[in-house]
């Protein structure tokens, strides 16, 4: 047995077919019976890998990516109104569809399920996991299968809520929730779900009332990720969030990024000025971070000393003295950034100004001849420099250390494997933006490749507003930002709109996407 399984360790699935003297089944487009799939215990399916796929008048063919699975066979005859035949399939093939039709953990919640047979659901709720070591391991189990398949899908985050007679799990992925498909019986452990993430993140579990914050690190596939995780209570239960982060630099630089042409000569010119205020603006969630960071890989050196404060540190950057946020000791981005001017740093980064007190500290960084980048929440870049004055900083000071603002926004890249051509004539195209006869568009489809989404990976749109003089005449005479804008559209800049009309005319996303984005009255 133990040759055997060796054996089939190293053989690839046509070697295994030829080995066993089995067929080789494709199930990228395989559509399953539901009737046939109800034939057989779920747990079994779930827990063995073993997918029904068709049954005729002779036999009922099952996919499998081990045929040594002798024992199992034997037991899915017992259910079978036919005898079994195997044919081979990939692994994680069968994963995916059996996730789609049985949920997500299928054969984990069964078997929770199994375990508390003879108690109530209240008594399991309320022991939680800490009274049966079965049942902690499978809840761990759980845990851990949510966080594979998010992490295999792409997912930036998970979304656990507790709904009444339900609890919910949503994917963020590229930007957008997606429910997951899992069996309705996981309401039932929803405490011991939260408690389980609790103990991971090192929070109090007997604390339900307050919010709490934690975070724990994974290794999956040799990848690092880091796992931020956010309780809040809410009606029905309490509902978490965990972030996931790839916590390594692989891979982090500004051709990363993706920065258009014309904007990246200009950016590494700003990048290494000796000093001045350089700012990036967007929402949440529109890879404000990681443009940064690819601009902190760009300008590092030996000659250079680099320091951040953060909340929270998303990345590890070599040569970087990165420092972590901690408000319930006192450690703010203020406190923080004081400090650090007593380090002897060339360029700073200051993850957020939230405050006045942030913003007349990163001020008087850049007037002492450090270059300081940092970000704020506008919905463009003329509204940085408003926004810095309504902080409390003055105008005049805003207009001799400003060096440059960028507002970015992330859009959709469509699925190439599965994108369809559209007839311009059927779309609504914006009245504002041109295009040419030869411009072709495309839409969303779904396949394997996308998870049905039609959608894989995102793509980052940019506008970015250099300070000149007359750009630094209006800042010390409070224009408003309508005016600034107007100023710097005359002067060649390229609005995010416009950023993500070029995008959609050159096919790498589609008009729904656009509007999604950017409605009808977004940056005109």
């Amino acid at each position: 047995m133990i040759v055997i399984q060796t054996e089939k360790m190293t053989l690839t699935i046509q070697e295994m077919a030829e080995y066993y003297g089995l067929a080789i089944t494709d199930l990228s487009d395989f559509t399953p019976n539901v009737d046939l799939l109800s034939l057989f215990p779920t747990s079994l399916l779930s827990r063995e890998n073993i997918l029904p796929i068709s049954l005729d008048s002779r036999v009922c063919r099952v996919a499998t990516s081990d045929p040594t699975q002798l024992e199992i066979i034997h037991l899915l005859e017992r259910h079978s109104p036919r005898p079994i035949e195997m044919v081979l399939a990939k692994s994680e093939q069968i994963k995916r569809i059996l996730n789609q039709q049985l949920g997500v953990a299928g054969s984990t919640i069964h078997d929770l399920v199994a375990m508390s047979e003879e108690e109530s659901p209240q008594l399991v709720i309320d022991k939680e996991f800490s009274g049966d070591p079965a049942q902690a391991s499978s809840v761990i189990k759980l845990v851990n299968e949510l966080i594979s398949v998010a992490l295999s899908q792409r997912a930036s985050d998970i979304h656990i809520e507790p709904e009444k007679n339900e609890l919910v799990v949503r994917f963020r992925i590229d930007g957008v929730l997606y429910q997951q498909n899992i069996p309705p019986e996981t309401e039932r452990f929803s405490a011991a779900i939260v408690s389980r993430i609790k103990i991971m993140a090192h929070l109090n579990i007997a604390e339900k009332r307050l919010p709490q914050d934690g975070r724990f690190p994974l290794h999956q596939h040799g990848k690092e990720i880091d796992v931020r995780v956010s309780v809040i209570p809410s009606y029905h239960g309490e509902s978490v969030v965990l972030r996931l982060l790839n916590g390594t630099e692989q891979g982090l630089s500004l051709n990363s990024v993706a920065l258009p042409q014309t904007i990246r000569a200009e950016w590494n010119n700003l990048i290494h000025r000796p000093h001045g205020l350089i700012l990036v603006t967007g929402p949440t969630g529109s890879g404000k971070t990681t443009t940064l960071y690819g601009s902190m890989a760009e300008i590092r050196s030996q000659s250079t000393k680099i320091m951040t404060v953060e909340d929270p540190i998303e990345y590890k950057l070599r040569q970087v003295s990165q420092i972590q946020v901690q408000s319930d000791i006192g450690l703010d981005f203020a406190a923080g950034l004081r400090s650090i001017l007593r380090h002897d740093p060339d360029v700073i980064l200051v993850g957020e100004i939230r405050d006045q007190e942030t913003a007349r500290m990163a001020v008087q960084a850049a007037m002492t001849g450090h270059l300081v980048f940092s970000t704020l929440h506008t919905n463009d870049a003329a509204g940085a420099i408003t926004r810095l004055i309504d902080m409390g900083v003055e105008p005049y000071l805003v207009a001799s250390i400003l060096e440059a603002v960028m507002a970015q926004r992330l859009v959709r890249r469509l699925c190439v494997s599965c994108r369809e051509a559209v007839d311009p004539q059927s779309l609504e195209l914006p009245e504002d933006l041109s295009t040419d006869d030869q411009t072709m568009f495309y839409r969303a489809k779904g396949c394997k490749e996308c998870h049905g989404i039609g959608y894989n990976g995102r793509q980052a749109i940019f506008e970015l507003l250099r300070m000149d003089h007359e750009m630094r005449r209006l800042t010390t005479a409070r224009a408003d930002s309508v005016t600034v804008q107007n100023y710097a559209k005359q002067n060649g800049m390229t609005t995010l709109r416009h950023s993500a009309w070029q995008i959609v005319c050159s096919g790498v996303t589609s008009i729904e996407e656009f509007y999604r984005v950017c409605p009808t009255d977004f940056g005109t």
